[in-house]
């Protein structure tokens, strides 16, 4: 007979976040994230020790601003993708990920069974969070019950392919400022990058401007940003209102920033080119962010009152 071993999400130690939140008590929906690369040691897959669980609970306590009102957060510590995984090419790379995708699923069909409780789900995913966040849209949302109850799904900082969302369609890309149940993208860079690992030259990525929410090439100014917010890794925090504008490059699907200068924001990982944004993603475009999933959440619920 073979035992019945208890999911290690079954332990509170697995996660990062539990049903924590400004407003958890009274939140009507749920945020379920996943956290961005942190480890930059030798393997290719994180240990899940405690060192290395500090360093991820870091990362989600320094963009948690962004989702953690009125929504009920979880998150999982999982055995991700190192750096040395992101010098691979994306097939070498394959198995790695999906070490950090069993977990993730795992958690995710754990949180399903026992925290959920039918309630409506925001999905969160920045940098390889969101890379894993597609893996979990493609296996778990072609369930129309579940699907139904899919918030918004925001993918930042990784890009998704039209092939995928058109082999996928629970994989809705967003229209404007408001839909829900559909796919929030985008990947910020100074307009004279042509290439990068995140967004390759030749690959088409759906983008969404999270500046005035449009998908072709209107160009919002810096008036529309409501301010970039950099948060340090000991959580102080600087705000900077009008920070940048942007619009969207159609030919692959990123963000053009065009009035930061790349000198002033490198790339901070090493297989990146200068002007490319993507460490700062979250941070350039913060308030408009954390805006957007206060308004689809709530227009979520006004299309789905009880009758």
């Amino acid at each position: 007979e073979p035992i019945d071993v208890p999911s290690k999400y079954s332990f509170k130690e697995y996660w990062a976040y539990c049903g924590e939140g400004k407003d958890a008590q009274t939140a009507e929906a749920d945020i379920f994230i996943i956290a961005p690369t942190v480890d930059k040691y030798d393997e290719y897959n994180m240990t899940l020790d405690d060192n290395n669980k500090f360093r991820l609970l870091r990362a989600l306590n320094m963009e948690k601003g962004i989702y953690e009102d009125n929504l009920r957060m979880y998150s999982p510590y999982y055995a991700q993708a190192s750096f040395k995984a992101y010098e691979l090419s994306n097939e070498e790379r394959k198995p790695y990920i999906q070490i950090a995708y069993q977990d993730v699923s795992e958690a995710f069909s754990y949180y399903l069974e026992h925290y959920n409780n039918g309630r409506p789900i925001v999905l969160f995913g920045y940098s390889q969070g969101a890379e894993l966040l597609y893996d979990l849209l493609e296996d778990y949302f072609g369930d129309p019950e579940l699907s139904d109850r899919l918030v918004a799904a925001y993918a930042i900082g990784w890009g998704c392919t039209y092939q995928e969302i058109e082999q996928y369609p629970q994989i809705v890309p967003a229209e404007g400022e408001d839909d829900y149940g559909c796919l929030i993208s985008f990947d910020a860079e100074a307009p004279e990058v042509e290439d990068s690992f995140i967004s390759p030259k030749g690959e088409q990525h759906f983008c969404i401007n999270p500046l005035n929410w449009k998908t072709d090439t209107t160009f919002a100014d810096k008036t529309q940003n409501e301010g970039a917010v950099f948060v340090s890794s000991d959580y102080s925090t600087k705000e900077i209102p009008q920070f940048c504008g942007a619009y969207i490059d159609l030919s692959r699907g990123v963000l053009k920033v065009p009035d930061v200068d790349p000198a002033d924001y490198p790339p901070q990982l090493a297989n990146l080119p200068d002007g490319a944004f993507h460490a700062y993603d979250l941070y350039f475009f913060w308030n408009n962010l954390k805006e957007n999933v206060a308004v689809r959440t709530a227009s979520y619920f006004e299309n789905h009152t009880e009758t």
